[in-house]
């Protein structure tokens, strides 16, 4: 089996040539790529069906083995988001500033490929694809390294990748696949600064918080998503619970789903039980504080210190009962993760208030937190949400996947 420095050495090797293609170069591999994907989807779902029936016997959630499974419509999906990411405008070489200096000198900032990309992640095999394709549109390498669960997946999926990409002028290294799902490897691929430009994790608080620790690589953080929402004194009670319906079930396994919500003393009484009877559709436990336990009844679990930290990735709520808005707010700085947060209001001055003092990636008014997404946001994809704020924070598309460099022209100036 091919080692992690082998695997770092032909991506930095392939890095170099993808730096030196032109758009149209990229753009074709591109389109190539997702015509394959979708040419080749029963090899790729017959790989994946092998994941799906592991997974079940080893007792994966339901939840969680939505988030593994791929279907025809999903890589039909995968390939949309693809060719969209074609479509969009190059991110490298772009003129990002530039001045004459008094002295004659001419000093032009360009926007330059990150080099090496690493991606640590877990079971979705869709991150599989939208990373590949967002690194070589941005003239990177990729090292991609999944969880386990997915492991044939993704084999599946960066076979068809790389192969289309070689046959249409693109190194089929720039996309490659780790496919030793150790431990080990893992923590030696946190340490290829030799090769690795810089790493990014996708996937829960234990797999991000070991990244951030471990790693001597550059780090950009991808959140865990404790994500909240605020349903105000003024809300549209019918509205909200719409928002907190959708934000929850429609994939709760994902980082923007919803995990706890706060009500304002004042609207419970009248809009617990309209969350409830939406959410018993689909039979979400909901774990709460005591006055929510008051109004809804024994039915609610009651909601431990740690339920407010939760990432559930479930068909688990916390809901809490709170006398104002800064509660809620005080509540989401103490207990949430920076990532997507939502109010539900008529009031202007809270939700100014809501969008000025929540320090997240993403704060809604009046919308549900499942939007952030890079699809969603224009992007096409993305290759994570980051809940950091250096270098890139939000969705990351191709516009944080380059750096830059400075070009100096002179006429034999010295200093």
């Amino acid at each position: 089996m091919t080692t992690i420095n082998e695997l770092g050495a032909r991506a930095k090797k392939s890095a170099a040539a993808l730096a030196l293609l032109s758009t149209g170069e990229k753009n074709k591999a591109l389109l190539a790529i997702a015509d394959a994907l979708e040419r080749e989807a029963p090899a790729v779902l017959e790989a994946n069906a092998r994941d799906i029936a592991d997974a079940e016997k080893n007792g994966m959630t339901g939840a969680m083995v939505d988030r593994l499974r791929l279907t025809t419509a999903r890589i039909a999906d995968i390939a949309v988001a693809v060719r969209y990411v074609a479509g969009l405008a190059d991110p490298v070489g772009r003129v990002l500033d530039g001045s004459l200096r008094p002295n004659g000198l001419s000093i032009t900032k360009v926007s330059v490929p990150l080099g090496v990309v690493g991606v640590i992640f877990e079971s979705r095999p869709n991150v599989t694809a939208d990373c590949a394709a967002l690194c070589l549109k941005a003239g990177s390498a990729c090292i991609l390294r999944g969880g386990k669960e997915a492991i044939r997946s993704n084999t599946a999926l960066v076979q068809v990748m790389r192969a289309a990409a070689g046959a249409n002028g693109v190194p089929a290294d720039a996309i490659l696949l780790v496919e030793d799902t150790a431990r080990e490897t893992a923590a030696a691929m946190m340490c290829l600064n030799e090769y690795i430009d810089v790493l990014i994790p996708r996937g829960g608080a234990g797999l991000i918080s070991a990244v951030v620790k471990n790693a001597t690589v550059p780090v950009i953080e991808t959140g865990t998503g404790n994500c909240h929402l605020y349903v105000d004194a003024s809300a549209d009670l019918e509205m909200a619970a719409a928002i907190g319906d959708n934000g929850k079930t429609t994939r709760p396994s994902v980082c923007n789903a919803l995990e706890t919500v706060l009500v304002h003393q004042s609207a419970a009484g009248a809009f617990l039980p309209l969350l409830k009877e939406r959410l018993d559709r689909t039979g979400v436990e909901l774990r709460g504080c005591a006055r929510t336990k008051k109004i809804l009844g024994d039915t609610v679990r009651d909601a431990a210190e740690e339920d407010w930290y939760t990432e559930y990735s479930d068909y688990i709520l916390a809901v809490k009962v709170v006398d104002s808005i800064d509660e809620a707010i005080a509540h989401i700085a103490r207990y949430g993760t920076h990532h997507s947060d939502a109010i539900v209001t008529r009031d202007l001055q809270n939700s100014r208030r809501f969008t000025k003092e929540v320090d997240s990636a993403a704060v809604y008014v009046n919308a549900s937190t499942r939007f952030t997404d890079g699809g969603e946001f224009g992007l096409g994809a993305e290759i994570g949400i980051s809940t950091q704020k250096l270098h890139a924070r939000g969705p990351m598309g191709l516009a944080e996947l380059v750096s830059y460099k400075y070009i100096v022209a002179g006429d034999g100036q010295i200093r």
